[in-house]
């Protein structure tokens, strides 16, 4: 039997480290899956340094989390992988990242099952959203909505179909440097939130910022 299992981080380099302890237990990249906002263009699929949003040259995929015009990737290989290897993935399922737009988050940097299961059969978008994709696999509605309502707002969300007997064990690899899903819950029930809207307005980048240091 397999369980899906899932948790929301702050920030993309956590999730990326999720995912790499994850490969690193045994659990194939076809079983894991990651979504990350990317409202404020950390991530560019045609290259170049951005600026406001616009390539200003061509070439292979850019990120560029700290906006400085240099990609995080060269960077990365310049201080001993560090960097480069949490964007890089290695060989694993990073590398396989691509950009989406979902109704009621905005554009999201993605890769892996999750995203194909959302997607269906609609080319360039997802049909269903998150919500759908994880309740389908076994998450609770309840979990779902605020998973992604999370990315919305800035958060990473990673995902995996594990073996109930490795659930345990590899829950608590996810939970080294996950937000505490309950935790989420209340933060945004106190300003009023009951459930994720597919009709509602993308955050901006200031917005999705600003959730980010809310859970440093």
């Amino acid at each position: 039997m397999t369980k899906t299992i899932s948790r929301l981080y702050n920030s993309y380099d956590r999730a990326a480290q999720a995912v790499q302890d994850l490969e690193a237990a045994g659990v194939a990249r076809s079983d894991i899956s990651i979504v990350a906002n990317n409202s404020d263009n950390w991530y560019s699929s045609n290259g170049g340094a951005t600026n406001g949003g616009t390539i200003t040259n061509g070439g292979a995929k850019r990120v560029d989390r700290d906006r400085d015009g240099v990609d995080d990737r060269a960077e990365g290989a310049g201080k001993g992988a560090g960097v480069g290897a949490a964007v890089g993935g290695a060989a694993g399922l990073l590398t396989g990242l691509g950009l989406l737009a979902i109704p009621g988050v905005g554009p999201v940097v993605a890769a892996g099952w999750l995203v194909a299961t959302a997607a269906g059969a609609a080319a360039g978008g997802l049909t269903g959203g998150i919500v759908g994709a994880l309740t389908q696999a076994g998450v609770s509605d309840e979990d779902a909505q605020v998973y992604a309502e999370g990315v919305r707002r800035g958060g990473t969300l990673v995902t995996a179909r594990v073996n109930d007997a490795d659930a345990t064990r590899l829950e608590a690899i996810l939970d080294r440097s996950a937000l505490q899903t309950n935790d989420i819950r209340k933060s945004y029930a106190q300003s009023g939130w009951k459930s994720f809207d597919t009709g509602a307005k993308p955050y901006s980048a200031d917005e999705v910022r600003q959730f980010r240091s809310t859970y440093q």
